[in-house]
């Protein structure tokens, strides 16, 4: 019996494999050091990976010839992803873990909405239904018992 997942799906499933290790390496490596000089030796690796790997891979262009309306939104995505990371590191380095990264993942929720707010996505009613659920999940899960 075969599967034929889309090709979203399993990158999605390796994104959110890859993401739950992420958690679990930044909150073992922030316990001696502060959390934003984790962040910052995240990113610097980060870039030092992916950079290579894109010349590699023969998909590099001059960024400065990208369309302004292009590196406007990559520059607000970057600025939105070091605030959140810088946030994400804070919280890890304070809390448990397993409580940080529920609320974390309230962002599918906020997602959502701000896709029917600024890109104009139009839900189904189950896709709200799901989004009750997940906050109503959510909101179990962090309550104090």
């Amino acid at each position: 019996m075969s599967i034929n997942l889309p090709a979203w799906f399993v990158w999605a499933a390796l994104s959110a494999c890859f993401a739950a290790l992420t958690a679990i390496f930044a909150k073992a490596g922030v316990r001696d050091i502060d959390s934003d000089l984790a962040m910052a030796v995240r990113t610097i690796v980060v870039a030092l990976l992916v950079v290579p790997f894109v010349l590699v891979a023969g998909k590099w262009s001059n960024p400065f010839v990208l369309p302004m309306r292009a590196k406007a939104f990559l520059l607000l995505s970057a600025l939105a992803t070091g605030a959140s990371w810088l946030c994400y590191f804070r919280a890890i380095q304070i809390g448990d873990l397993s409580k940080v990264a529920l609320v974390d993942k309230a962002s599918v929720v906020l997602v959502l909405l701000f896709a029917v707010a600024f890109l104009g996505e139009r839900p189904s009613g189950r896709d709200w239904i799901g989004i009750l659920l997940v906050l109503s999940g959510l909101g179990l899960l962090v309550m104090r018992r």
